[in-house]
């Protein structure tokens, strides 16, 4: 199946009110699982590469390749999207490797440097037909530099996507990057009425923090593109423990990256499901 974009994944999910997963590649096997795990659900997905994972790789190219190979080779749609860029020079490395969406993420600076910013971003990127997704209000726990209370406000959201010509649109509703424990408590009436005040999908990031009830709900109340890395990255590391401490003399990696892989898939799997049912 040739490589999807991203607002083809997104525009029907969002017209049938429909959540689609998006789970952040840190290595190879990682985006081999979510690969797998869309394939086993028969539904479609995003592979997310941030800034501080290109970082990690020393250059976006590496993992960034490697998952644009596998969005090509996949059975159902697949696209791979850059996350949480704050540099410009990266959304343009992105745009070169033929990322098909990016998220850039200005929303530290104040309000009017943030629209000048992403309005910038949003027409170099929409010049090569790329899906453009921000952030307004901040989501908590990045990097301890987010105020835990902070909440979009759905008349400046509306303006700001209004301002930007942004393809969605991340908001703060109560859910907290980097949560170990799934027990986020998000406001779901808050969600609602951005859903009424913006014509963009509205994206959750944090969501591993949000158990399978609250997902489905939020969903339903009016997100779209739910963001998922550390349950996933729990559960990998997890796995990996496990197969170290049955077999503390093991050395090949593949021993238990292997294992350690197909539990990420089946949970990608599982999760698509939750969505998609919502």
């Amino acid at each position: 199946m040739p490589l999807t974009s991203t607002d083809h994944i997104i525009d029907p999910a969002y017209a049938a009110v429909r959540g689609v997963g998006a789970f952040n590649v840190v290595q190879i096997e990682h985006a081999e699982a979510i690969v797998a795990g869309a394939e086993q659900a028969g539904l479609p997905v995003i592979l997310q590469i941030s800034e501080n994972t290109a970082r990690y790789h020393g250059a976006l190219a590496p993992i960034g390749l490697a998952s644009l190979a596998l969005a090509r080779a996949a059975r159902v749609p697949v696209a791979v999207h850059l996350d949480h860029a704050e540099s410009v020079g990266l959304v343009r490395e992105a745009v070169e490797i033929g990322f098909t969406s990016v998220m850039f993420d200005a929303s530290k600076l104040p309000y009017a440097a943030n629209v000048a910013a992403t309005r910038d971003i949003t027409a170099y990127c929409h010049r090569a037909d790329v899906w453009v997704e921000a952030e307004l209000g901040e989501v908590g726990g990045k990097d301890g530099a987010h105020a835990p209370g902070v909440r979009t406000d759905p008349d400046e959201a509306g303006a700001f996507a209004a301002a930007t010509a942004v393809d969605a649109l991340a908001v703060a509703v109560g859910s907290s990057h980097a949560m170990l424990t799934r027990d986020a408590v998000l406001d779901l009436d808050l969600i609602a009425r951005l859903r009424a005040s913006l014509d963009v999908p509205l994206v959750l990031h944090g969501s591993s923090g949000v158990d399978d009830t609250d997902l489905a709900k939020a969903v339903a109340a009016g997100m779209t593109k739910v963001n998922i890395s550390t349950h996933l990255n729990k559960l990998f590391t997890g796995t990996v423990r496990d197969c170290l401490r049955k077999d503390p003399g093991v050395a090949d990696p593949r021993k238990y990256l292997g294992p350690a892989r197909d539990a990420v898939a089946a949970e990608v799997a599982r999760l698509l499901g939750v969505l998609a049912a919502a």
